[in-house]
């Protein structure tokens, strides 16, 4: 009786390359739409497997797929991991000198390549048009395909000319994927990549395996810290801020707690940058601060945390950034502080950009949505689906549901802050407002006549961290904006609350709430035993041995999920240890009889010691 795996050459590749033992989700679909020569447009998670989507089919047609991808170090990790596995994979990029360029065209047009991976900028010139054309090509996978948008967070103005491909190759399949993509945004790459006949795969945006808190802030650094080294001591991490200098401050002050912490800005030199991107990925326990400059197609699958100091541009920004943690499925946080004063920084930054005011209105929108995620009222999972267009249930996992918040009627509270603004001249922040709502008699309320109006001190009976609270949620819902001066002013949709026709119900602020809602997560590996722990240590020992033998990061030579397997499992056999996802042919004989040792070797030191 024949296997599933002689009927089936993708399933073959699966297991026996890639050491995994069936697809998930629409992963068969997709790899029989692409095999049998048609162009697909694939809307996956981090972590959901893209890259099979494209590299299987590339295996199993006559030819080479070509891999446009946006990163030099993404397609440089990419090769890499190929290679361990024997694949026969290749790059050609700005990093190559003559020699070695060459002899690379020279593999691809004797056909000794199975993936060659292309900047979009290297693959529209000329001449790498031509060399195309006379080679065999099995496939073209457009690898970060939001980056067509000129609505999205990544744009490059590359990825718009890359519909030559559909003219220049029309035989070719295309194979366009993405982590995240709005609906504008996927009708965006249908134009623009000519992709009307393809067929749309969209998987869910669900990560269930990321916990996402958000926290309001209040000495933010110290907050950071008191996160890291309650659920992520040894982790690595990465730290986004909005400014170059609050990435070099930030790193440098976790360094002084004595946290292992690097910096990557625009503003490094190469050098450096590429330093610093070569010890995280390669490293283990590492804190990368960073600006948005560092992380798109970051393959490390190990990252069991990302955090926000600062408020990102759109939801979309946050999902892709936040799907940078976990990609080995193990569980991991999505961790934000944020204030008010955020949401002023952010509307700032719009109203300075050059942008057409078009495209600055659909950036107030997205600004908005995200806000009104910041402020959710119940679970943010649900929410961040929602935006993306798929409806879920309550996750049981986010801050929200894990400590269900406390609210109040706080209509006469909205009423006695929007009542300020106005009195005030709607022109002023969050700051002076509560002054004046708490009666705090400072020099700016004074010099500006404040203490004399008839809402001061009208809100003493509400602490300080409520009314800021409460400003976020009358901004959130749409009853105040946001001036380009950062000062507060009033929307008509505050009008019923005003005439009193309308209720407001607040969240009540917890002293707890920065760590309420964390004490329960859980950490990626739970050690049944101090023997286990003993193990786990001694398996990573040797992934990190082997690593530093073939100069690669420590994942590639197996990742965290597959070493879990190896202390759950004990193979006692390189057979029983084929069977562990990850593990294929390649990787088995090159690493397995090392794994098996350590285990063997651990398994009759605790028969001895019984």
């Amino acid at each position: 009786m024949n296997s599933p795996e002689a009927l089936d050459p993708a399933l073959h590749v699966l297991r026996h390359t890639f050491g995994f033992q069936a697809f998930r989700g629409e992963q068969p679909a997709i790899v029989r739409q692409v095999v049998q020569g048609g162009d697909a447009l694939v809307l996956m998670p981090t972590g959901g497997g893209k890259s099979l989507c494209y590299q299987i089919p590339a295996l199993l047609r006559e030819g080479c797929g070509v891999v446009v991808s946006p990163l030099i170090a993404l397609m440089q990790d990419q090769v890499q991991a190929l290679r361990q596995l024997g694949v026969r994979a290749a790059y050609l990029n700005s990093t190559l000198g003559a020699a070695e360029a060459s002899a690379i065209e020279r593999a691809l047009l004797a056909g000794e390549i199975d993936l060659l991976y292309v900047a979009p900028e290297r693959l529209l010139n000329s001449r790498c048009l031509g060399l195309l054309e006379s080679a065999r090509i099995a496939l073209f996978a457009i690898d970060e395909a939001h980056c067509v948008s000129q609505w999205g967070h990544d744009f490059r103005p590359e990825y718009i000319q890359l519909s030559i491909l559909h003219e220049r190759f029309p035989q070719v399949p295309r194979v366009a994927l993405t982590a995240t993509a709005d609906t504008a945004t996927r009708a965006e790459i249908i134009e623009r990549l000519a992709l009307q006949e393809a067929r749309v795969f969209i998987s869910s945006f669900d990560r269930p395996n990321i916990r996402y808190t958000v926290v309001e802030k209040d000495n933010p650094r110290r907050q950071l810290l008191k996160f890291i080294r309650t659920h992520h001591e040894g982790d690595a991490g990465i730290v986004y801020c909005l400014s170059r200098r609050k990435v070099e401050e930030t790193a440098a002050w976790l360094r002084s707690e004595g946290i292992r912490a690097l910096h990557y800005h625009a503003g490094l030199d190469p050098a450096t940058r590429e330093a610093h991107q070569t010890q995280f990925v390669r490293g283990e326990g590492i804190v990368m601060c960073a600006t948005i400059a560092f992380g798109m197609g970051i393959d490390k699958p190990d990252v069991r945390f990302v955090a926000h100091l600062d408020l990102p541009k759109s939801l979309e920004a946050y999902y892709q950034e936040t799907g940078r943690a976990g990609r080995d499925g193990l569980p991991s946080n999505a961790w934000m502080a944020y204030g008010l004063q955020d949401l002023v920084l952010q509307r700032e930054l719009i109203t300075q950009s050059q942008a057409p005011e078009e495209i600055k209105r659909v950036e107030r929108q997205k600004l908005e949505a995200l806000l009104g995620y910041c402020e959710a009222p119940a679970c943010r999972r649900v929410l961040l689906l929602h935006y993306f267009g798929e409806e879920s249930t309550p996750c049981g996992n986010c801050d929200m549901c894990l400590a269900p918040p406390d609210t109040f009627d706080a209509t006469l509270a909205a009423q006695q802050a929007l009542s300020t603004i106005y009195r005030s001249g709607q022109r002023y922040g969050a700051g002076h407002l509560i002054d004046i709502l708490i009666g705090r008699a400072s020099a700016k309320v004074k010099e500006r006549g404040h203490d004399r109006l008839s809402t001061f001190a009208i809100g003493k009976h509400l602490p300080e961290t409520q009314w800021s609270t409460l400003l976020r949620q009358l901004a959130a819902q749409g009853m105040v904006e946001i001036n380009e001066h950062g000062g507060l002013q009033l929307h008509d949709a505050c009008r019923p609350l005003l005439r009193g026709e309308a209720n407001f119900v607040a969240r009540r602020v917890r002293e707890s709430t920065s760590t309420r809602a964390a004490t329960s997560v859980r950490r990626e590996i739970d050690f049944a035993s101090d023997e286990a722990r003993t193990l786990w240590a001694a398996l990573r020992q040797c992934r990190r041995d082997l690593a530093e033998e073939q100069n690669v990061p420590a994942y590639m030579i197996f990742g965290d999920a597959t070493l879990k397997q190896m202390l759950d499992a004990r193979p006692m056999s390189l057979e029983a240890m084929f069977e562990l996802s990850g593990v294929g042919e390649r990787k088995l004989d090159a690493y397995g009889s090392q794994f098996l040792e350590v285990i063997q070797k651990h398994q009759r030191r605790q028969a001895q010691n019984a």
